[in-house]
């Protein structure tokens, strides 16, 4: 598959999940909101995108500040987690914009595709299975491969690098997908060029300086391909 300004032939593509694939990262803000009233603890509304596609640094700055127990921070989390997988079962957890129609066309150029997700290994499948993408995918690596393996977390290169040997394709023939600043950064890190199709925050500076493209949406790619 031929994507000019990117690569040469790419034959690879690892995806970040929530957020890009899924509207995930939506629901995790709306259940971190009902978490934390639940508690009868009062955080702004805004202040969650904080742990939006954040590094462990940052989430436990945010831990530190909001909680003063590391039970009543236990319970906000397992709490949220509860949430989104109730509301996914309840089908509210969705594709995002042309994420089908890119599975479909890459999985129609014999493309290799593989996810990199930070999420649970149970959540990554039970995402997978609800949304039927699973047969998409060679392989996923989750946060539970991340503490197996003793990898550093994104924004450190590590399951990028680890992803790519399992592709077993040279870095110069995979692009990464993110909607994050961190997995842009992960991706720059690990010498592989990267697609950024924002989710919740806009894209910064950086994200312009280190990913090779910025798009909208799945659609918005698949249009760029056709140029």
């Amino acid at each position: 598959m031929k994507i000019d300004g990117l690569t040469g032939n790419i034959q690879g593509i690892i995806f970040d999940m929530d957020g890009l694939l899924v509207n995930s990262e939506s629901l995790y803000w709306q259940a971190n909101i009902k978490a934390a009233e639940e508690s009868g603890i009062e955080i702004p509304h805004d202040s969650y995108l904080t742990l939006t596609g954040s590094d462990a640094e940052t989430m436990d700055q945010f831990y530190r500040r909001y909680f003063p127990t590391k039970k009543s921070r236990d319970y906000f989390i397992k709490r949220t987690d509860e949430l989104v997988w109730k509301w996914t079962d309840q089908g509210k957890l969705r594709l995002k914009k042309g994420v089908q129609h890119a599975l479909d066309d890459f999985q129609a150029h014999d493309v290799k595709m593989a996810i990199a997700s930070s999420n649970y290994r149970s959540v990554v499948e039970h995402v997978l299975w609800t949304t039927g993408t699973r047969q998409y995918f060679s392989f996923f690596l989750s946060w539970d491969d991340i503490q197996e393996k003793h990898l550093a977390t994104k924004p450190a290169p590590d399951i990028y690098l680890w992803a790519a040997q399992k592709l077993q394709l040279p870095k110069e023939k995979l692009i990464v997908f993110e909607d994050s600043s961190t997995g842009i950064t992960a991706a720059y890190q690990a010498s592989i060029k990267s697609v950024m199709v924002p989710d919740l925050k806009p894209p910064t500076q950086i994200d312009y300086d280190h990913a090779a493209l910025i798009v909208s949406d799945f659609d918005c790619f698949l249009e760029y391909l056709k140029e």
